[in-house]
């Protein structure tokens, strides 16, 4: 049976620069009971699935009134990008539950301070462009990268934007990061083009507090911080 939409969390266990990530505490609750509570109240999926190799995160899935149905059983290293891994999940889900999707919204739980109205506005936006492929972005909120500078051994400095380091910061135009908080795509655009950056594929701006995608200790602190 073909549904609607479909929420995935990719959470694997492993993590190189903090270990088990996904479990580290966040607020009183782990990191990836953020995402998971967000997608649960946004109220627009008919699944909410964590797809994760490890039992300890399907364990926390599970106490946050999700069914965890598999474990993930491909594309949980460090080099499979989370894109193959999402499809993965959308195959297991197909085999293990006969359920497929026409939309799927992937949601990294390295970004827990997206909440569920971010998630219902960037869907709104997604229906509204019709593009097969769209990912959150967010600005550099107080930096300036316009700025930019490489150092040298001697830590002198090498202007990346030589002509706008001339320019008032207010003269220059925006620029945006991709943020892993919502991706969004058309299940059969993304089987062919294997990624969520496929033909076509547009940014939608989020504002840089939710975008925060939690890679280093002190991206967890900063998190903490925000809260």
């Amino acid at each position: 049976m073909t549904h609607d939409m479909i929420a995935i969390i990719p959470a694997r266990g492993g993590s190189k620069r903090i270990p088990q990530k996904n479990l580290a505490e966040l607020g009183g609750r782990p990191l990836v009971a953020w995402t998971i509570e967000a997608a649960q109240e946004a109220d627009l999926f008919h699944r909410v699935l964590v797809s994760t190799d490890d039992p300890n995160i399907a364990a926390v899935a599970e106490e946050y009134g999700l069914e965890v149905p598999f474990l993930r059983d491909r594309g949980a290293d460090d080099f499979t990008p989370v894109s193959e891994a999402t499809i993965a999940a959308l195959h297991q889900t197909r085999e293990h539950l006969g359920e497929t999707y026409a939309t799927v919204v992937q949601l990294l739980p390295s970004c827990p301070l997206r909440r569920s109205r971010h998630i219902i506005e960037a869907i709104d936006n997604f229906n509204t462009r019709k593009a097969s492929f769209q990912i959150s972005c967010a600005d550099f909120g107080w930096t300036n990268p316009w700025w930019a500078v490489t150092l040298g051994d001697d830590l002198t400095p090498q202007p990346l934007f030589p002509e706008q380091r001339q320019a008032r910061s207010q003269d220059l135009p925006r620029l945006y990061c991709p943020t892993g908080a919502i991706w969004i795509a058309d299940v059969g655009a993304l089987y062919r083009a294997g990624t969520f950056y496929g033909p076509g594929h547009t940014y939608c701006p989020i504002d840089w507090a939710a975008g925060i995608d939690i890679d280093t200790p002190e991206d967890l602190e900063l998190a903490r911080a925000m809260l």
